[in-house]
């Protein structure tokens, strides 16, 4: 490993550089404007991942954007790694809100600033240049490594289930690793080992045909507005629990040793608060906050609108007022199971005066590790190995749907091995990439390969 891990620090400021050649590529996956760009994203890592001695590199189409699928099975009798990532980006709006613009990244304090970074080009590049360092020094990786990148996560992975199902064969491993995650904070080397899940929905409360005069109609009709903000506030107690009926019936419980390892590390609340820019933290009670973020059900409302948002006074009845409400889920959660809940729910709490209709967007399944297996000791030495101090488990928030997919569809362990910052704005303006965090990333994968080269296959 010496001679890999010096290729690694001899080669720090190249890697940078080829990475910001990937990142200057805009591909937005959500605007159709940007889908030529998105083709040209996964032609530019193919070209990449071809001049590293890969047995096959593919780009393969999908009904929306192509993903890139590569292989290095040059080693015999050894586990495979199949890792996972997406080179599709968020759109940049607001733009003026960016110091550098988004597609010309820009290095200062120490990181690579530009769109897509982070999420999820230079978490993706993190395993390539540590593939790299292995061909250039030994002349192949120690395990046999597939690369699937698709192109479509930052839409909800549509059609990532179809390219399962059809490349299934191709994309058959013992072990699978998602660098699509934060570390818990810098230079703390971090495993994540629990996502939550996501069930979105919008409700569409409608009153009169049309928009009435508040003179000569308010107080005799409901008005859809005044509804909506009554039923949107009654979906939590004084207490923070959502009052939804059977909202909480398949929540897994912490267990009293998850409850001490979250309560182990090193977070500062008033640290944390200060860098939300909220007076006061608040959320359901009988939980820390890093619990309540992590590991328990949540429901907000993302977005409501209806009536006169123009300048100055309108004095109309609105006729209609709609919320876009979002739930994060814990396992065992299902989100069909919570949108009927909460539509039915939204159905039965509305008052007499206005017609509700609610409309399922998307959803997503939590995911949860199962940290007993050999493999999180392995990835736990690998990234103490590159970090110089000791690994710890941790969950995020958010949702990436596609580890329960693939963690599903393989039966096989899914490595959440992320090497971002909690605060790297990856869905904001001015989007950072720590370039400690990647360079320590690239030793962080690359002794990962060299310890599950340890390990036996698994059996497919």
């Amino acid at each position: 490993m010496d001679s890999v891990i010096a290729f690694i620090d001899a080669n720090r400021g190249r890697f940078v550089e080829e990475l910001t050649a990937w990142v200057r590529v805009p591909s937005i996956s959500s605007d159709a404007a940007h889908a030529v760009d998105v083709r040209r994203s996964a032609e530019h890592l193919a070209v990449e991942l071809r001049a590293l001695s890969a047995g096959r590199v593919e780009i393969w189409p999908t009904a929306g954007h192509p993903a890139v699928f590569a292989e290095w099975m040059q080693a015999p009798g050894k586990p495979t790694l199949l890792v996972y990532g997406h080179h599709d980006v968020q759109p940049v709006d607001p733009l003026p809100e960016w110091i550098t613009p988004p597609f010309e990244p820009a290095v200062r304090e120490g990181r690579l600033w530009g769109r897509g970074v982070v999420d999820d080009k230079g978490q993706v590049h993190i395993h390539a240049k540590a593939i790299e360092s292995f061909v250039r020094t030994v002349g192949r990786v120690p395990v046999n490594i597939k690369l699937i990148v698709e192109g479509e996560e930052e839409i909800g992975s549509v059609n990532l289930e179809t390219l399962l199902r059809e490349h299934a064969a191709d994309l058959a491993a013992d072990f699978v690793c998602v660098s699509d995650t934060a570390m818990f904070g810098r230079g703390i080397p971090s495993l994540c080992v629990g996502l939550r899940g996501l069930a979105y929905v919008e409700v569409f409360v409608d009153g009169p045909s049309t928009d009435l005069h508040s003179g000569s109609f308010g107080g005799g009709l409901m008005n859809p507005v005044n509804a909506l903000a009554k039923m949107i506030a009654s979906l939590h107690d004084e207490a923070g629990h959502i009052t939804v009926p059977g909202f909480y019936d398949a929540v897994l419980p912490l267990r009293d040793d998850e409850r001490r390892q979250i309560a182990s590390l090193p977070f500062h609340e008033d640290e944390w608060l200060r860098s939300t820019g909220a007076p006061a933290a608040w959320g359901e009670a009988g939980y820390s906050t890093l619990e309540r973020i992590w590991a328990r059900p949540t429901l907000d409302c993302c977005g409501i609108q209806g009536g006169f948002q123009g300048e100055g006074a309108k004095t109309i009845l609105p006729a209609r007022a709609s919320a876009k409400v979002s739930c994060r889920l814990v396992p065992d959660q299902e989100p069909e199971d919570i949108a009927r809940k909460l539509g039915d729910h939204l159905q039965r709490i509305a008052p007499p005066g206005v017609r509700v209709r609610v409309e399922t967007l998307h959803g997503g399944r939590p995911y949860l590790a199962p940290t007993d297996h050999p493999v999180y000791d392995v990835a736990k030495r690998a990234f103490s190995k590159a970090f110089g101090r000791e690994t710890v488990f941790m969950r995020e928030g958010g949702s990436i749907p596609f580890v329960r997919t693939i963690a599903d569809a393989t039966g096989k362990p899914c490595l959440l091995m992320g090497f971002g910052q909690p605060d790297e704005n990856a869905h904001a303006p001015n989007e950072w990439l720590d370039l400690e965090n990647y360079h320590l990333g690239i030793k962080s994968a690359a002794y990962l390969y060299d310890e599950l080269a340890r390990l036996p296959p698994e059996g497919r």
